[in-house]
C-alpha cells in the first residue's frame, strides 16, 4: 500500500503529511466521538470488523492510508486501522523505543470494581469477553511490565483475581478473573496516562423489578429501514410500536425503562451510544424487523456481538419462538453499532421478516406487538432465574 500520494484527514487535504508517511510514520492522536480500531480493509455494510472502541488522546502511529482508513501500528507485530475522522496530528509527539506499566490499584465502590495502571503513555487496547471461566482481557500495545506490586483491596465484589502475561516483548495483557458466569459489562478508558478498567457489579437482586433496562427502537425519522412486502408500511414505525409495548410491559412488571426514542426521531448511533453511556443501564434491547430479497425467508432471531452477553440472546429467542415464528437463529459476532458496547448486556432482537408475507400480516396486528413484548419480558426473566 506504498502508492500513497495523498491521504485525506477529518475533512482537510494533508498533502504535507504524504511523504512522511511513505518514508517513515506520522504521529497523533485519537479523536472526535467514540473512536474506534477495525482489524482490517475488509467491508459490508454493517461497516468493517471492529477491534473496540478507544478513548480520545491515544497516540497512534500512522504507517499508512487506504480509503477513509489510516493504518496504525500498534506494536512490533500488531496493526489495525482507525477512521481518519478520529485522528489529528501531533508534532510533539515522539514515540519510545519502549514504555513501562507501573503499579497497580484494584478496589471497588457500590456499584462498580475498578483496576487502575499506571503507564508512561495513553496507548492503544482491546478488551475481550471470556467465558468459562469468566474473565476480561486487555491487551495494551506498546507496553512492557515494570509492574512490581498489585495493590488489591476487599472493596471489590466482582473481581476474584487480577494478573498479567506479557505476551510479546511489546504487549502487555491483563487477566481480571470476574467471580459470576454472567458478565456484566465493562469500559476501558484513561484518567491521565493511567489505564482504567471499570467492572460492573452483579446487581445483588436478580429481579426486573430491580433493573434499569434500555429499550431503543430501531430506525426513525430520515432512516426509515426496512419496507413492508405488501402494505409499504415502514420498520421505523412498527419497531417504535413494539418498543411502546415492551415498554409498558416492563413497567408493569416494575422495572425501570429508558426508552433512546419515544417518537418518529432522526438519531445516529453515535448519539444513541452517548445516550445509553451516560443513562448506564443494566441491559439494552433494540428491536427491528428484518428483510430479505427473498420473500420466502422468514422468522425471528436475536444478535450479540460479545460472547459474555450471549446468554441474554439466548433466552429472548427461546420465548420469541413461543410465537410459532420459524427460528432464523441466534447470531455473534454481529458488527451492528448497539452491539459493541461492552459496558452493558445487549441483545438485537430481529422481531419478524417485513419482507415475508405472513410475518408482514403478524407485524401489522397490534395484539402481535404486544406478544413480542410480553415474551421479551419473559425472556429477560429467564436469563435472571438462570444467573440465581
Amino acid at each position: 500500500m506504498k502508492q500513497i500520494l495523498v491521504l485525506f484527514s477529518i475533512g482537510m487535504w494533508i498533502t504535507p503529511y504524504a511523504r512522511e508517511i511513505e518514508q517513515n510514520s506520522l504521529n497523533g492522536r485519537t479523536t472526535g466521538r467514540l473512536p474506534y480500531l477495525e482489524y482490517g480493509l475488509g467491508d459490508d455494510r454493517l461497516g468493517g470488523a471492529r477491534m473496540g472502541y478507544l478513548d480520545t488522546a491515544i497516540a497512534v502511529r500512522i504507517i499508512d492510508s487506504a480509503g477513509s482508513d489510516f493504518k496504525v501500528k500498534l506494536s512490533a507485530n500488531h496493526t489495525a486501522w482507525l477512521p481518519k475522522r478520529n485522528f489529528r496530528v501531533d508534532t510533539s509527539l515522539n514515540f519510545r523505543d519502549f514504555y513501562l506499566s507501573s503499579s497497580w490499584s484494584v478496589f471497588g465502590d457500590e456499584k462498580y470494581d475498578y483496576v487502575k495502571v499506571s503507564l508512561d503513555e495513553r496507548l492503544p487496547y482491546r478488551s475481550i469477553q471470556q467465558i468459562n471461566p469468566s474473565r476480561i482481557i486487555v491487551d495494551i500495545f506498546g507496553v512492557t511490565s515494570n509492574t512490581n506490586w498489585i495493590t488489591q483491596l476487599k472493596t471489590v465484589k466482582e473481581i476474584s483475581n487480577v494478573y498479567y502475561e506479557q505476551l510479546e516483548d511489546d504487549v502487555f495483557r491483563i487477566i481480571i478473573d470476574l467471580r459470576h458466569s454472567q458478565h456484566w459489562g465493562h469500559s476501558v478508558y484513561y484518567e491521565k496516562n493511567r489505564l482504567v478498567i471499570r467492572i460492573k457489579q452483579q446487581p445483588a437482586r436478580l429481579k426486573l423489578r430491580n433493573l434499569k433496562i434500555a429499550i431503543d427502537a430501531g430506525h426513525g425519522g430520515d432512516n426509515s429501514g426496512a419496507t413492508g412486502i405488501s402494505g409499504a408500511i415502514k420498520e421505523k414505525d412498527y419497531t417504535l410500536l413494539m418498543a411502546q409495548q415492551l415498554e409498558k410491559e416492563l413497567r408493569k412488571r416494575k422495572a425501570t425503562v429508558f426508552m433512546t426514542r419515544t417518537t418518529d426521531t432522526s438519531l445516529g448511533m453515535i448519539e444513541r451510544t452517548e445516550m445509553l453511556r451516560a443513562e448506564e443501564p443494566d441491559l439494552l434491547i433494540s428491536i427491528h424487523l428484518n428483510s430479505s430479497s427473498r420473500d420466502s425467508v422468514k422468522g425471528t432471531s436475536t444478535y450479540y456481538r460479545h460472547i459474555g452477553f450471549r446468554p441474554l440472546s439466548r433466552s429472548i429467542l427461546e420465548r420469541m419462538l413461543d410465537l410459532g415464528l420459524k427460528e432464523y437463529g441466534n447470531i455473534g459476532s454481529f458488527n451492528f453499532s448497539l452491539s459493541g458496547p461492552t459496558e452493558y448486556p445487549n441483545c438485537l432482537v430481529e422481531v419478524a421478516f417485513l419482507s415475508n408475507k405472513d410475518d408482514e400480516r403478524l407485524i401489522m396486528n397490534p395484539k402481535f406487538h404486544r406478544k413480542v413484548a410480553d415474551r421479551i419480558a419473559d425472556g429477560i426473566k429467564d436469563w435472571l432465574k438462570q444467573l440465581r
